[in-house]
């Protein structure tokens, strides 16, 4: 999501802010969020709350406390306590909003993982920041080279450094337990820096470089999402998909996080409906479910042996065919059922938007044959003219 200013130019070129993604909304910055409380003043002898929260690399996200009593808005790039040196980051949430996040979170104001804010960065400080942020991509590349050359079983998916230059941290994925010792010792020959390795799962890998979508949009995880729920194939059976890994898997490898927002809407429809399992006795014979309609409330029957013939029915008329069954007083057939079911099914179109029939300009049969005739009377009774006389 872009703010207002990064619309389309006449020539069909991006404007863009000219922030470089640092504009005052922060709406182009990845798990951006909407400060609905910037317009709203606080009472009287209320100070604003002591703690912002600052945005790295990515995703990448902290609380730190506003020690000095600094002027800060969304969008300010200021420096920040790390170990050793600082850090350079930009302000994303001020405010009352800060307090209501690290509620969520389970932070503490006063614990040891709040760091404080030394300064609104200086241009010395953001220039280093940058030149910083330019060696990461071409330091990636050489990084993954090194490790292909160890024969080590991981991926290097991200380095992100300190923004006063002083460490580098790689973010890898591993199926395995990797024995780094001489990585590190590689790197640090190489780059002529501190090295931090740090193992990340495939879900946070997706979330740090995020992508398209098989939706066509970017990726929750990038976007919006924060914590990663745990997502089965029990998900995907709920909802009567079928088991296609391709298809079920994101870009993480994984199975996908959406299929986790329309379960529970789901489960509650799957309350009425009886189990798959039971068969339903009837006079002419036992019948198996085979499919389910879960919003339409309809389930599928056929008979043992005319798997062909397939016979519609509510989760009413199940229950109903079911307790007969228990009374010892089976129905006749399920034909009687499908038969009613069609009949109170019938729809009726009507005009409910006000338009026109769209036979409104075809013409009754009888009064297409009384055109013809018409048309034929009036060329027979045309007066026709007499043939020239040649013999005059």
């Amino acid at each position: 999501m872009a703010c207002g200013s990064c619309s389309t130019g006449k020539d069909g070129q991006p404007k863009g802010c000219k922030s470089n993604g640092n504009c005052g909304t922060d709406s182009c910055n990845k798990l951006s969020v909407f400060d609905w409380l910037s317009n709203m003043s606080l009472p009287g002898g209320v100070e604003p709350y002591g703690c912002v929260e600052v945005r790295f690399k990515n995703g990448r996200k902290h609380f730190f406390k506003n020690a000095e009593d600094l002027t800060l808005s969304m969008g300010d790039v200021v420096a920040t306590e790390a170990s050793p040196g600082h850090d350079v980051g930009v302000v994303t949430l001020t405010g009352e909003l800060v307090k209501v996040q690290m509620k969520k979170k389970k932070v503490k104001k006063d614990s040891e993982e709040v760091k404080k804010i030394y300064r609104k960065a200086s241009q010395k400080d953001i220039d280093v920041w940058q030149s910083c942020r330019e060696r990461e991509e071409p330091m990636k590349v050489a990084a993954r080279q090194i490790a292909i050359k160890l024969n080590l079983k991981m991926k290097i998916s991200d380095i992100e450094f300190q923004g006063d230059g002083s460490k580098a941290t790689f973010y890898y994925t591993a199926e395995d337990r990797v024995d780094f010792r001489q990585l590190i010792k590689e790197f640090a020959r190489e780059f002529k820096t501190r090295i931090e390795m740090r193992q990340i799962g495939f879900r946070q890998e997706a979330a740090r470089l995020g992508g398209i979508g098989s939706c066509g949009r970017e990726l929750c995880c990038s976007t919006w999402l924060t914590d990663f729920r745990s997502v089965t194939t029990s998900a995907a059976r709920y909802q009567q998909l079928s088991l296609n890994p391709q298809k079920l898997a994101g870009q993480c490898g994984k199975l996908k996080c959406c299929l986790n927002y329309e379960l529970d809407a789901y489960l509650d429809a799957l309350k009425e409906f009886p189990r798959q399992d039971i068969k339903l006795q009837t006079q002419k014979g036992t019948a198996v479910c085979q499919k389910i309609d879960i919003f339409k409330g309809s389930l599928w029957y056929a008979y043992e042996g005319e798997w062909m013939n397939w016979h519609e029915l509510t989760t009413a008329q199940v229950h109903q065919i079911i307790q007969a069954a228990k009374a010892k007083k089976p129905v006749a057939s399920l034909e009687e059922f499908s038969v009613e079911l069609q009949k109170t099914e019938s729809t009726d179109f009507g005009d409910v938007v006000g338009q026109d029939s769209l036979t409104r300009f075809d013409q009754p049969k009888k009064a297409q044959q009384a055109n013809k005739k018409r048309k034929r009377k009036k060329r027979n009774n045309k007066p026709r003219g007499k043939k020239p006389n040649n013999n005059a």
